[in-house]
């Protein structure tokens, strides 16, 4: 665009190339959003207390490749536990990459490792217990998941989440409030997007006097035994149908 510029008296015209700022492109603020991501979890997280369970994942991936398009398992040790997996859901292809232990921030930070690149079509997460025993407040717990969903959707935007609810141990029933707390926003969260499930299991696994039915659980009144998965398993079974 032509500026009039007045030198002395006189007229001079002077082009002046415009200035636009370059387009911010969706690519772009894209990664942008995910640096930010990635950055909020690192600091959330505990990378490295991981190292060698995500080392082990991904040797077995270079040798063994898993199924693309499948239903992807991840989280603490009651994902780990869940040995049955493949018989529990005969219809679909299934895939376990939890780590005992873990919590909620610790799985969203190595989505890029052993999540996002198998594809899966469904994600099914169980985290959060370990989270509150650690301290963490139900708010956080919750901001966890939020992130966890961001960093999916922005790699796989048609991938479903499905999010099991903190289950009610014995072993951990002090923390039953946090509990319920946590579950009540994640399941909040959820109903804002409907590539996004709960699943209650707080409910079918108390007994008539509201107390976490023992005979679910192995000795350590924290881990289930098979009683305790086959409660599971027709809740999540009608949501992970393609």
């Amino acid at each position: 665009m032509a500026e009039t510029l007045r030198v002395g008296g006189g007229e001079a015209s002077s082009r002046i190339a415009s200035r636009r700022k370059p387009a911010f492109r969706p690519a772009m603020r894209r990664r942008h959003f995910l640096l930010f991501v990635a950055l909020t979890l690192a600091l959330v997280a505990a990378p490295e207390k991981w190292t060698a369970a995500i080392e082990k994942f991904t040797q077995v991936d270079a040798t063994n490749p898993p199924p693309r398009d499948a239903v992807l398992f991840l989280g603490s040790s009651s994902i780990v536990k869940w040995t049955t997996l493949a018989k529990d859901f005969p219809d679909v292809k299934v895939i376990n990459r939890g780590f005992g232990g873990s919590e909620l921030a610790d799985s969203a930070f190595y989505l890029d490792r052993i999540a996002i690149p198998y594809r899966p079509h469904v994600v099914v997460l169980y985290a959060g217990d370990n989270d509150l025993q650690a301290g963490k407040t139900p708010g956080s717990v919750a901001a966890d998941f939020a992130a966890f969903c961001t960093k999916i959707h922005a790699a796989l935007p048609a991938t479903r989440i499905v999010y099991i609810g903190i289950k009610p141990s014995p072993a951990r029933w002090k923390l039953r409030e946090q509990a319920m707390q946590a579950n009540a926003l994640i399941a909040a969260h959820c109903a804002q997007d409907q590539r996004r499930a709960f699943v209650d299991t707080w409910k079918p696994m108390l007994d008539a006097q509201g107390q976490p039915r023992p005979e679910l659980f192995v000795a350590d009144r924290l881990h289930m035994n098979p009683a305790g998965y086959a409660i599971w398993t027709p809740l999540l079974a009608p949501l992970l149908k393609p």
